[in-house]
């Protein structure tokens, strides 16, 4: 079974600016992840998408499943085959549901070619970690140990030479670009810890369960998996890193009645004296250059709305000098900045691309 398919006939990629471009697959192409890597890469400048898989559409055109992508993805969805799809490709984007995704890599990555994981499934550094949160058995816990957890605002040297990036969760991605910065000074006390946040329906997923109809999510808000989502543990891997000792969260997700977006908000007590301008100045000095990351002046606070469609990061900070904690607020796109907009930038530092390569033009909602 071949599909392979390419930007020009005769068998050639198409070349622009000189250059020919980097041959990329998508696995699981027919979820809201896997339908934004395709509107992002089909404009990407630098990639061709060479092919697409899902197991549940196999056989349809990717614009019979999403209509906005008519008259810009031709590709037909087929049914993985590893094989096949290594073949294809030189970087692979495996945008499979946790607990799939670490089978598909196996023979993926032993042929050669390079893996951008959407999935939980190497997140962990320590499998076991995986294996008790996500409640099965690691199929590949050698991979763990070389996975590269794709924060690139925190690991970009470690993300150029990778074999396999771990995307992270887009709860996780919000509240570390949020609190990374101040824990890293030491301005925050790692054992008090609150993080609240709130996201669209997308982020559950392109599935139908009762939870997430219309007429359940509609003018509707609702906390969900209190004190036991399984993206706490992966918080508390990076934040325990930083803080170079075990670091613990609260965390409260809750679902908004939106499509897309999330709204974190964390508390955090203060070890020491500081305004809000005095975190709003740490805050830039930490990004500084971040192309990614807009750190809001004071008295502006973040959206949703601001975000929705970019692979921005807004943040803002807030200093409560009576109890002597800050609230640190970011809003990201779960779609993008939370998954495959970051998965593109990882791709980018990956192949060498511009960061910002096929994600700056991502279109802001008017």
């Amino acid at each position: 079974m071949t599909f392979f398919f390419f930007r020009e006939t005769g068998g050639r990629l198409r070349r622009e600016h000189g250059a020919m471009q980097r041959r990329v697959a998508i696995v699981g192409a027919s979820g809201y992840t896997g339908a934004e890597l395709v509107r992002l890469l089909v404009a990407h400048p630098g990639v061709a998408v060479t092919a697409v898989t899902s197991e549940q559409s196999a056989g349809q055109p990717i614009e019979t499943l999403f209509p906005s992508l008519a008259g810009h993805a031709p590709q037909v969805l087929q049914r993985l085959d590893p094989a096949a799809v290594a073949a294809a490709a030189e970087l692979v984007f495996l945008a499979l549901p946790h607990q799939t995704a670490m089978a598909a890599a196996v023979p993926i990555i032993e042929a050669g070619c390079r893996i951008v994981d959407l999935s939980a499934d190497f997140r962990f550094r320590d499998p076991r970690v995986y294996e008790s949160w996500y409640r099965t058995k690691h199929v590949a816990p050698a991979l763990c140990g070389e996975a590269v957890y794709g924060l690139p605002e925190v690991h970009r040297d470690a993300l150029k030479t990778a074999r396999l990036a771990a995307v992270p969760g887009c709860y996780p991605t919000g509240a570390l670009l949020g609190l990374l910065p101040l824990l890293r000074e030491g301005l925050v006390d790692p054992e008090q810890i609150v993080i609240n946040a709130a996201s669209g329906v997308s982020g559950a997923g392109r599935k139908v369960e009762v939870g997430y109809v219309f007429g359940e999510v509609n003018e509707n808000f609702k906390a969900y998996a209190v004190a036991g989502h399984r993206h706490t543990p992966e918080m508390e891997q990076e934040l325990s890193r930083v803080a170079g000792r075990e670091v613990r969260v609260t965390f409260i997700p809750h679902l908004a009645p939106m499509t897309r977006g999330i709204l974190s908000t964390c508390t955090v007590r203060l070890t020491r004296p500081a305004g809000t301008a005095d975190l709003l100045t740490l805050y830039r000095d930490a990004y500084k250059g971040e192309p990614f990351i807009r750190v809001l002046p004071e008295g502006r606070l973040p959206e949703t709305k601001a975000v929705w469609g970019s692979n921005y990061c807004d943040i803002a900070a807030q200093v409560d000098a009576r109890t002597g904690r800050a609230i640190l607020l970011t809003a990201i796109d779960n779609l993008m900045k939370g998954a495959s907009g970051q998965a593109i930038q990882c791709m980018n530092l990956m192949l060498g691309f511009e960061e910002t390569a096929g994600l700056r033009s991502a279109a802001l909602w008017p």
